[in-house]
């Protein structure tokens, strides 16, 4: 295979995806220095000519959130000022994104500010994996790939699941979500009525659909504090389920998150790399990590060579 003309840089947030992606691709990564001033400033240097070439860099808006996003910012405006032919921001977790709309007065909509931060900065187009909200698309005014992690999820679920499952929406945001997994493994769905008092505190209070004796699947598009989740997973196991377990694109894991899955009902966390696990989510032996490189190498590839795609997901 030829390599392709690509140079891939990559920030703090995501190294070894990084480098697990130019493996896919072939490449070397891109020559990157990213330091901190004394005062907090971030300071980068490209340390290679990208004059009139296509360039791709790689930062997931993950803890510290605005460290990273600073940082992808600053990547972004160096290459541009370094003459790239063409920026791809690839931000495999989009930070902000859970603020999408106004849901009361006097609220920033963050996903659109970040969305103009970095279309300011100088990126031509943004890749991203299961953005929380389909319409953060919308918030750019140039184009974005929204891809999804759904083939490496199904294949992990065929793979270690028998019959007699039931894909869980531990929300009614969740549904469509649920339901596409459902149809795509020809099994059952249930939805949990979940009433949220606060940010980061959920409450589930209704299951919908039959889930006694049945191996429980909990969807999600990211796991954070992890309330909603094991939440969900008592309500479930309240229900008769005869297994528990959930999958999600974005290990957030933050605050009492590990605590509260290691002492709930779930028997697994299916999680990608999309942020990488630290401190006590990496010691957890709940959690399974799967790569997102493959899929991340083969739609920046398509990209640079101005194919398709959606293709991907047919």
């Amino acid at each position: 295979m030829e390599k392709p003309n690509i140079k891939l840089f990559g920030g703090t947030s995501n190294p070894d995806l990084t480098l697990e992606v130019c493996d896919y691709l072939e490449i070397e990564p891109g020559k990157i220095t990213a330091k901190t001033f004394s005062d907090g400033e971030t300071q980068v240097e490209i340390g290679q000519n990208i004059r009139g070439r296509d360039t791709f860099i790689l930062q997931s808006t993950c803890t510290p959130v605005n460290d990273n996003l600073m940082q992808l910012l600053i990547i972004v405006d160096a290459l541009k000022r370094a003459s790239a032919k063409r920026i791809t921001a690839v931000i495999p977790y989009y930070g902000y994104g859970r603020q999408d709309r106004k849901v009361k007065p006097r609220v920033p909509i963050s996903a659109k500010l970040v969305a103009d931060l970095i279309t300011v900065a100088g990126a031509n187009r943004v890749v991203s994996i299961d953005l929380h909200a389909g319409q953060i698309q919308g918030y750019f005014n140039i184009p974005v790939d929204n891809i999804f992690a759904a083939p490496i999820l199904l294949k992990y679920i065929r793979d270690n699941f028998q019959n007699d499952l039931v894909i869980v929406s531990p929300d009614a945001g969740g549904v469509e979500r649920a339901r596409a997994f459902a149809k795509r493994l020809d099994t059952y769905l249930a939805i949990i009525d979940k009433r949220r008092e606060a940010p980061n505190i959920a409450e589930a209070m209704n299951i919908i659909g039959e889930v006694e004796g049945k191996t429980a699947i909990v969807l999600d598009d990211m796991v954070d504090t992890s309330g909603t989740l094991t939440q969900a997973a008592m309500a479930l196991k309240q229900r008769g389920c005869a297994g528990i377990h959930a999958c999600c694109t974005h290990p957030v894991l933050s605050g009492p998150a590990i605590e509260r899955i290691e002492s709930s009902p779930i028997d697994s966390l299916v999680v990608t790399n999309t942020i990488p696990l630290n401190g006590k989510s990496k010691q957890c032996k709940k959690i399974t990590v799967l790569s997102v490189a493959e899929l991340l190498g083969e739609t920046i590839k398509r990209v640079h060579e101005s194919h398709s795609v959606s293709t991907l997901f047919v």
